[in-house]
């Protein structure tokens, strides 16, 4: 059985990468800020990964707010249609929301036009673009399911496991029935939180809304994890049933039910990583791993400490305080390991620790897993000889503890909830100035030329006029072969490249859509004068919605 069940994990772990990252538009047909002669009677939009038609909403408007879309969008793969009535000449607008498989939101927008003559573009009033998964309700839901299911599997393994010839543990027991019922009912709530808010339905809407739990892999996962949890706490109860402390050996049957807790509390522990970020990391299987032994060494340390202060007034807590501390060192050691190793594998540079909201929750996170090594730290050097020389000591400082570890996994849950910023941020490398909000007009020297930056009115889904003027030794150089690139920073969404005209001599520029999100973004320019070699300039640019 044991042979069985470890050639299915390494399969599991073997299996190529899932697309489980953020969807990202590639490709719009009528194309984005274009002109076209004939009407469409559709409108297409290709993803960088499949969307779920359920989840998905697009409006066609023209200029005066009418909307034009004639029925539900549909999906085929990675492309979704929208059928629409039909147009007249002019310019229309099209706004779309799909949500990622690993739950997240993205909104967007762009523009084309009906020739052929549409004259200028006109200023759409454009939905709001921002949205984030990270909402104080889900992240709170987030939190108490992983705080109560990281809970149950460390009260678990101190009943079974560190602390069983302690032997009177009933409160532990007690601990870990109520922790796992409150994983059971939170788990389900969350998700039903959570696809209400993708499907923009209430979440007391629950005809329309439980149909769409398993709509993206962030669903499926969650289903999965609540099977198998419910699984873990049953085999659990069982193991804890059977088993009898003051019997020094344990039966077969013990022996089976310990084991089959312990193979469900390893699924509790790898199905996360299988539809959050892990799974998007490379290698998969290696960061799905590392992923679970850093989500199980912090459920025995949390779990452990939770049953320390169940046992406080207990003639077992000596006992089961000096077999703590051993685990505890250990798991706190693994945690560390895999956590450094996480924040290299997600984060592309030491800079994004601070500059992401990604990396300064992963920061808040590891300044209270710090400050509650340092407390363990105190109960180890302190606490621990005192209890056994038989010293009455207060459970403060192990309460201290427990309150850190819980505000590191609300840390944890934050960060689960956001998008890793762009591995992007990493390849273009230190920019040579920063731009926006508002209007841009920056010049930037580099190899001789002065090229200055234009960008109007530098907002996200709308037309965006840029400009870019190059000149050496004070004259407009012509005749230049000048595009420009734009690459979101704050999530993977690829990058989108521009050939720019000559508008007069020197000065290159066109009307394009490419901002389709408020946020951080990379403009590189790449100028390749006549006869000379190219030069290549990055600017590092703040788009509002």
């Amino acid at each position: 059985m044991r042979r069985a069940a470890l050639i299915a994990l390494v399969l599991l772990l073997a299996l190529p990468a899932a697309a489980f990252g953020h969807a990202t538009l590639v490709r719009t047909t009528p194309g984005s800020s274009g002109v076209v002669n004939t009407p469409p009677s559709t409108v297409t939009l290709e993803f960088s990964e499949p969307v779920e038609a359920r989840f998905a909403s697009v409006s066609v408007t023209d200029a005066p707010g009418n909307q034009l879309r004639d029925g539900r969008p549909t999906a085929a793969g990675n492309t979704l249609t929208v059928p629409i009535k039909p147009i007249a000449e002019g310019w229309y607008l099209v706004y779309w929301r799909v949500v990622s498989t690993d739950g997240h939101p993205i909104r967007g927008a762009f523009t084309f036009a009906v020739g052929p003559n549409p004259g200028p573009s006109p200023e759409f009033k454009i939905p709001s673009i921002a949205e984030t998964a990270a909402t104080p309700e889900l992240v709170t839901a987030r939190w108490i399911v992983l705080l109560a299911a990281m809970a149950a599997i460390g009260l678990f393994a101190l009943r079974l496991l560190t602390a069983r010839p302690a032997r009177d543990l009933r409160g532990v027991t007690t601990a870990f029935g109520v922790a796992s019922v409150v994983a059971l009912v939170v788990a389900p709530v969350y998700l039903v939180l959570s696809t209400a808010q993708f499907s923009l339905r209430s979440a007391f809407d629950l005809g329309a809304v439980l149909p769409l739990l398993d709509g993206t892999e962030f669903g499926k996962g969650f289903i999965r994890l609540e099977l198998c949890f419910a699984l873990f706490a049953a085999a659990a109860g069982i193991a804890i049933w059977l088993d009898d402390p003051a019997r020094p050996r344990r039966t077969i049957a013990d022996l089976l039910a310990t084991s089959g807790a312990l193979l469900a509390a390893a699924g509790v522990l790898l199905v996360p990583g299988t539809s959050g970020h892990p799974g998007t990391a490379e290698p998969r299987g290696l960061a799905i791993l590392l992923d679970a032994v850093h989500l199980g060494a912090g459920s025995i340390w949390l779990g452990g400490l939770v049953g320390l202060v169940i046992l406080w007034r207990t003639q077992q807590l000596a006992l089961a305080f000096r077999r703590f501390s051993s685990v505890a060192l250990w798991a706190v050691g693994v945690l560390v390991a895999t956590g450094v190793w996480a924040s290299i594998v997600h984060l592309p540079t030491l800079a994004s620790l601070w500059e992401t909201g990604y990396g300064q929750w992963l920061l808040v996170k590891i300044a209270l897993l710090c400050l509650a090594a340092a407390l363990g730290a105190v109960n180890l050097l302190r606490t621990k000889p005192r209890l056994a020389a038989g010293q009455r000591q207060s459970p403060r400082v192990v309460g201290g503890e427990i309150v850190l570890i819980a505000g590191a996994v609300f840390a944890a849950a934050v960060v689960t909830s956001l998008a890793p910023p762009a591995k992007a941020i990493a390849e273009i490398g230190k920019p040579a100035a920063e731009v926006g909000p508002g209007p841009v007009s920056k010049t930037v020297e580099r190899g001789g030329y002065e090229l200055t930056f234009g960008l109007t009115p530098n907002r996200a889904a709308t037309q965006n006029q840029v400009t870019i003027a190059v000149r050496k030794d004070g004259k407009p150089v012509t005749g230049a072969v000048v595009t420009e690139s734009f690459t979101m920073l704050d999530m993977e969404m690829g990058r989108q490249e521009y050939e720019l005209a000559e508008t007069g001599p020197g000065t290159y520029g066109r009307e394009t859509s490419a901002l389709v999100m408020a946020g951080r973004w990379g403009l590189t320019v790449r100028v390749e004068p006549p006869g000379a070699e190219p030069i290549s300039v990055t600017v590092l640019d703040h788009a509002e919605g």
